[in-house]
């Protein structure tokens, strides 16, 4: 098994709002994007930030060959216990995923 990181373009992070984050993880090929979309599952998201897997939101983007999970913050981005402000980590974290 691989990590994440190594096949994918791109893995990002951004803010979908103050409660919400969005995963992107981009795929250079349509044959990347079908093995990533079939090996990562929701379940592995919820698990890895320990999130119940009904609140995770899943998008495959075929024509993008593009893989989205949105998902809630731990923190209201800005409160004084959020240690991440635009969830920057989350991608370090998904690119050690084993596919």
């Amino acid at each position: 098994m691989a990590k994440l990181r190594t096949a994918v373009k791109k893995i990002r992070t951004k803010n979908a709002g103050p409660f919400w984050l969005t995963i992107d993880i981009f795929c250079e090929k349509p044959g990347v994007y079908d093995a990533i979309s079939s090996s990562i599952k929701t379940e592995h998201i919820a698990q890895l930030f320990q999130t119940p897997v009904e609140n995770i939101k899943r998008f495959d983007i075929s024509d993008l060959c593009v893989v989205k999970f949105s998902l809630p913050r731990p923190q209201t981005q800005g409160c004084r216990h959020d240690s991440d402000m635009h969830g920057s980590s989350y991608a370090a974290l998904v690119g050690e995923l084993e596919y």
